[in-house]
């Protein structure tokens, strides 16, 4: 086959869970002039008919039944359900996209990376804001930032409710933080409270790498507005980046002294659904075979370091005597840190 001929090559795609992550996935697909939407498959039957019938493809009676009609599958389960059924579709050989986060604990998401490797099948975790056109305006610009500002707050919603905020929202900056710092972090000191669940709903972190760079970043589900935004500090410079308007601003020194001169830059950013970005990245994977940059050793990092974040709430609660049989006990449902027993997430109707 030339070139040519596997750049224009469609995948044959399917979405497995048909919530609102599920549904988005599929429309998008049907978007996209690389991919062939095959099917769908949701264990709620009259939900996945609703969505084959309005992006125009087929229901499937089970897992088994993708083997040899499609190429790639988005997983977007419940999160207690991926590595079971992501692990499935890696064995059947197929390449896999599974929602974050990627597993219910580390040890499921290795499982999900063995899978992969054993198989040599692609696995990208759905990072979706690696794909935002303000976090790829900046990355060319990086020069060693020492100091990060991040919130990330929403208004009370019901969905995700069985998932603290770590994991729900906080995830994504932890995430994009890795990305862009590229060290090891070194310290992790958080605090988070219930407010309108049993869960954690609003949490701060504060982050020290090895190379000295320091994070704060906020999350926050019953906030009264919705912000998502980062700002950073590198050597003469100061950048700020709006997720929502997906785009960024450099504010760089042009002269310094006691009457200093600024320079502010727009930087450039494309106009693209970050969704849209992520699945085309998946598809170029399935076709390349490469890596794709949110890849299952991202995923695995990103997780590792929110069950580092979870741990050090917990430890707070301890001190301050919080009255909360998970924080106190040191049990928070669904996750695991190193050293702590495994739980299980409840159930979730939509991912």
């Amino acid at each position: 086959m030339s070139a040519q001929a596997g750049q224009t090559k469609k995948v044959r795609v399917a979405v497995v869970g048909t919530g609102e992550f599920g549904r988005n996935h599929a429309r998008v697909y049907r978007e996209l002039p690389g991919a062939e939407l095959v099917g769908v498959y949701d264990k709620d039957a009259t939900r996945a008919a609703a969505v084959a019938t309005e992006f125009g493809t087929q229901t499937l009676r089970d897992l088994a039944a993708l083997r040899g009609i499609a190429d790639a599958v988005s997983v977007a389960v419940p999160t207690v359900a991926h590595a079971e059924v992501g692990c499935q579709l890696l064995e059947m050989g197929l390449d896999v996209l599974v929602e974050k986060p990627m597993a219910v604990n580390l040890a499921e998401a290795q499982a999900l990376l063995d899978a992969a490797k054993r198989h040599n099948r692609i696995l990208q975790v759905g990072h979706v804001e690696r794909f935002n056109p303000a976090v790829v305006a900046v990355e060319p610009i990086l020069k060693r930032p020492l100091f990060f500002e991040v919130h990330r707050l929403g208004v009370f919603t019901p969905r995700s409710l069985d998932v603290d905020v770590i994991y729900d929202l906080m995830i994504h900056d932890l995430d994009i933080l890795l990305a862009l710092v590229k060290e090891p972090v070194t310290e992790v000191k958080a605090v988070g409270i219930p407010v309108l669940t049993d869960k954690v709903d609003i949490a701060h972190a504060r982050l020290e790498f090895v190379g000295g760079a320091v994070a704060n970043v906020t999350a926050s589900r019953v906030s009264t507005e919705r912000v998502r935004k980062m700002r950073f500090f590198q050597q003469h410079e100061y950048i700020s980046l709006d997720y929502g308007r997906r785009d960024a601003l450099r504010v760089g020194v042009k002269k310094a002294g006691p009457q200093p001169e600024f320079g502010f830059e727009k930087l450039p950013a494309s106009v693209v659904e970050p969704l849209h970005a992520e699945l085309e990245a998946f598809l170029e994977a399935a076709r390349s075979r490469q890596e794709p940059k949110t890849n299952g050793a991202a995923g695995y990092a990103a997780l590792e370091l929110a069950s580092r974040v979870m741990a050090s709430i917990r430890e707070h609660a301890k001190r301050v005597h919080i009255q909360d049989s998970r924080a106190t006990s040191g049990h928070m449902p669904g996750f695991e840190v190193p050293g702590m027993d495994t739980l299980v997430e409840p159930q979730k109707t939509t991912k």
